[in-house]
């Protein structure tokens, strides 16, 4: 089913478009998208990631918001055609599938580097530009020349996350507790090990999958190797869960993950077991600087109050980027977009100023925070 969320785009219609919504089905469509740019976005805004999606979805929101306040782009109003995916990779090509079917200009999403990558294909094979906010493994933007990201890529992160346990944790020796069915978590495994073995030891690997819900045995395994931190690469739900199966085994070192652990939930479901452990991200709302404090009031007068996450932040920037870029272009060609996209130079987005490099990549800072009480502190900024 198809869910286009009037929340992003309420324009004013004259009495004939009207007529032509209710009789869409007859040729009316193209009149009615004439004053409007139709983009489409997919995220899972239900299933176990359903945080991701939400907060993707409120970041896109925002931008769209504010920039139909200002007058839209090139004179017309941002429309946001929303398809979930449940986060579900073969649901993720469907969803995308139907957002092609609604002739859309250019795709948002997906937060999951396992859903981008189902997606990415049906955008590039009808060459509609299609930007990732934080699908980090490396493979997503190879996938052709329509498939862009606006964050860093895993091996930044996995090495950010290794550079961190060593010089600043000053640890020696690392466990790894990964899922080897999922593609973020591979792809964030394999350069925390090149670059943490460069300095210390890795001492024990074991698995989980996405769903999995006892963890002992193999967190019995990895308490005998006696390591100084256990990197965790995984989602927000299995870290919080193994936290606590990790202390009530007598497992006290401190734990490290990526931006797979950047949900309220993390804090939620771990309760004091998570506390004091870190991850690498994207943004960090109580980091002291102008935009990050501009941006942050924006959300939570738009939010009730809520306080946004690096999902939403990312997303934030990834519409903003697509916005520039269709105004550079001077058109809704995806052709044209895509040139554009590809051209984007140190735009100035909340999460850091943001380059495209010749990989469709963005070059960017990460952020690690850790968690304390319900919130998360900002620790350090690691620059490319």
């Amino acid at each position: 089913m198809k869910h286009s969320f009037n929340h992003k785009l309420i324009p004013a219609l004259t009495i004939a478009s009207g007529i032509c919504c209710a009789v869409l089905l007859t040729g009316c469509k193209k009149s009615v998208q004439s004053n409007s740019i139709r983009i489409g976005e997919y995220g899972s805004m239900t299933g176990a990631t359903a945080t991701f999606g939400i907060s993707t979805d409120n970041g896109i929101q925002l931008a769209t918001e504010e920039t139909n306040a200002k007058g839209g782009v090139l004179g017309k109003s941002i429309e946001i055609d929303l398809q979930d995916d449940s986060g579900q990779p073969a649901q993720a090509t469907v969803a995308v599938q139907k957002l092609l079917a609604d002739n859309v200009v250019a795709v948002l999403g997906e937060a999951s580097s396992a859903n981008s990558l189902a997606g990415a294909p049906v955008c590039q094979s009808h060459k509609i530009p299609m930007v990732s906010p934080s699908s980090i493994n490396s493979d997503v933007t190879k996938v052709g020349d329509y498939i862009f990201r606006t964050c860093f890529i895993d091996r930044f992160q996995g090495t950010v996350c290794a550079r961190f346990a060593a010089q600043n944790l000053h640890a020696k020796t690392a466990a790894i507790f990964t899922d080897s069915k999922s593609d973020y978590s591979v792809g964030l495994t394999k350069f925390f090990v090149q670059e943490f073995s460069k300095t210390g030891r890795i001492v024990a690997t074991e698995y989980y999958h996405q769903g999995d819900s006892d963890f002992r045995p193999q967190l019995t395994r990895l308490k005998a190797s006696n390591p100084d931190i256990i990197f965790i690469p995984g989602y927000y739900t299995e870290a919080g869960n193994i936290a606590i199966q990790a202390r009530s085994l007598g497992i006290y070192q401190p734990l490290l993950g990526g931006d797979g652990w950047d949900s309220p939930k993390l804090a939620e479901i771990g309760k004091d077991a998570i506390q004091h452990c870190y991850f690498s991200t994207h943004y960090a709302p109580d980091k002291n600087d102008p935009r990050s404090r501009k941006f942050v009031a924006a959300y939570k007068k738009r939010f009730n109050g809520q306080i946004p996450d690096a999902l939403t932040a990312a997303a934030y920037d990834a519409a903003n980027v697509l916005f520039d870029a269709i105004k550079r272009a001077g058109s809704t060609d995806s052709a044209k977009i895509r040139d554009a996209l590809a051209a984007t130079r140190d735009f100035a987005g909340v999460t850091g100023n943001i380059t495209i490099n010749k990989n469709r990549d963005a070059v960017k800072p990460a952020v690690i925070l850790q968690v304390r009480g319900n919130d998360y502190k900002y620790i350090a900024t690691i620059k490319p």
